[in-house]
């Protein structure tokens, strides 16, 4: 199978779905002199990759993704292999620079619209992360808010593919999703606007202190997929050199929870929930569902501890006994704001929802957050039998007019599947149910029309008559 591979002044052909098995050592970006800029009616120069119509059309609508299988042919030139190509359509005509995945199904992530250089790269990314976290600010220091911690960068629905910042309180986390990104320039790039951006800040630095550190956080799937090497032990910046900070407590909704850079699932805590975890406690009081709530797949008791304000029982389920251990620390955190009674059970959600659902146990409000089912196109089918199974137990346990907020977060997984799977639920369970909100992530993780896989997280709000 052929291979992409530094030629000089030849291209080389690709069969579709060749470059997703390419892999290899990361290497520093080819000079700049490489990429000239160029009107987009001229022929493409070298390196450069020249892609499908099918691809260019989807390109020319706005989103920024080519597959692995639509690149039909790339030219690497000498030297070391390139971290951004121009990209053309099978004519030659250019349709802008993209960051270079070899071993990724997604090949190429485009940056520019125009030819440009890695310090030209750099600048716009510069330009662009400023940016972003200046739209944050204004929601994330809301006077009515009460949360100091919010996703900064939200990869391209901010026009920076594969970067993913969080921050927690005093800490900020970061994440390089494709090989593109993995270059000591742009990290040191975003360590600079991070420091220059939050800490410069009169009010950031009134509120919270700044930041305290900056760490990289991989995703282990991602690594293997995109062929990256683990980052460097140790944080990117920290005030404190000789003991970094690793741990702190940031506020939610006016909840305290912890965070740890060096565990949890993602960065390290879910964010994108913060509005949904106040519509449930809001929803659970207009309904009169206070009684007995339930949070499965509760992970560190988001909606747990937000229903516990209200309801006179919780309990959480989760899988990850080390996540329940952080759900009891963050239930310690905010006693003098709950008065209810929260126990944790570390179970398989299938399982003890079909035991439970067998027994006749029943609740006010139950909350289905699972994790991402469908990772692919082809896991969708196996996904949906997987959130109906759920649904389905979940209706059975749930009392007329109690509460349902049922989740997915997988962007394969749209409203019409999700939505479906809760009626086929419901027609099993014998229940009608009304729908009373469409719900999506917090405006920190926003979406863009023009790139669907944004909106990836979806939650219903039902209630069963």
């Amino acid at each position: 199978m052929a291979k992409p591979r530094k030629t000089h002044g030849r291209i080389v052909d690709l069969a579709a779905g060749e470059m997703a098995a390419v892999s290899g050592s990361v290497r520093r970006p080819r000079p700049s002199a490489t990429i000239t800029a160029q009107p987009a009616t001229q022929p493409l120069a070298v390196p450069g990759a020249i892609v499908s119509r099918r691809a260019a059309d989807r390109l020319r609508g706005g989103h920024v993704w080519v597959y692995a299988s639509e690149v039909e042919s790339v030219e690497l030139g000498e030297g070391n292999e390139p971290s951004l190509l121009p990209v053309a359509d099978n004519r030659g005509l250019l349709l802008g620079t993209a960051l270079y995945s070899p071993a990724s199904q997604i090949a190429l992530r485009i940056v520019s619209r125009e030819a440009i250089d890695e310090p030209q790269w750099l600048e716009l990314l510069a330009a662009r992360l400023r940016a972003a976290i200046a739209r944050r600010l204004p929601m994330l220091y809301h006077r009515q808010g009460k949360s100091d911690s919010c996703r900064l960068c939200f990869s391209e629905a901010d026009e920076l593919p594969g970067l993913v910042i969080d921050k927690y309180a005093d800490l900020a986390v970061l994440q390089l999703l494709n090989k593109g990104l993995d270059s000591g320039a742009v990290r040191k790039t975003v360590v600079r606007v991070l420091r220059e951006e939050l800490d410069a800040k009169s009010g950031v630095v009134k509120e919270t202190g700044g930041l305290e550190a900056i760490w990289e956080r991989p995703d282990p799937r991602i690594r293997e997929l995109e062929g990256l090497p683990a980052p460097a032990a140790g944080p990117l910046w920290a005030a404190d050199r000789k003991s970094p900070m690793t741990e702190t407590q940031f506020l939610i909704n006016g909840l305290k929870f912890f965070y740890d850079a060096n565990a949890g699932q993602k960065t390290g805590a879910f964010l994108d929930q913060r509005m949904n975890y106040t519509a449930a406690t809001e929803w659970a009081e207009r309904l009169g569902a206070t009684g007995r709530a339930l949070d499965v797949c509760c992970y560190q008791g988001g909606f747990a501890l937000h229903l516990a304000r209200v309801s006179k029982a919780v309990t959480g389920i989760d899988a990850s006994h080390s996540s329940l251990e952080v759900a009891e620390r963050n239930l310690e955190a905010n006693r003098a704001q709950i008065g209810a009674e929260v126990d944790w059970i570390e179970a398989d959600a299938f399982e003890i929802l079909r035991d439970w659902s067998n027994a006749g146990e029943q609740f006010n409000t139950i909350v289905l957050d699972p994790p991402a089912f469908a990772k692919s196109k082809r896991a969708v089918e196996g996904a949906l039998r997987g959130y109906k199974e759920l649904n389905l137990r979940a209706l059975k346990m749930l009392r007329p007019g109690g509460l349902l907020v049922t989740c997915s977060c997988s962007h394969h997984v749209s409203w019409t599947d999700l939505e479906g799977a809760v009626a086929a639920a419901a027609a099993d369970a014998g229940a009608r149910v009304r729908l009373l909100e469409r719900r999506g992530a917090a405006p920190d993780h926003p979406v863009v029309l023009n790139l669907p896989e944004t909106e990836y997280l979806k939650c219903l709000v039902v209630t069963r008559d």
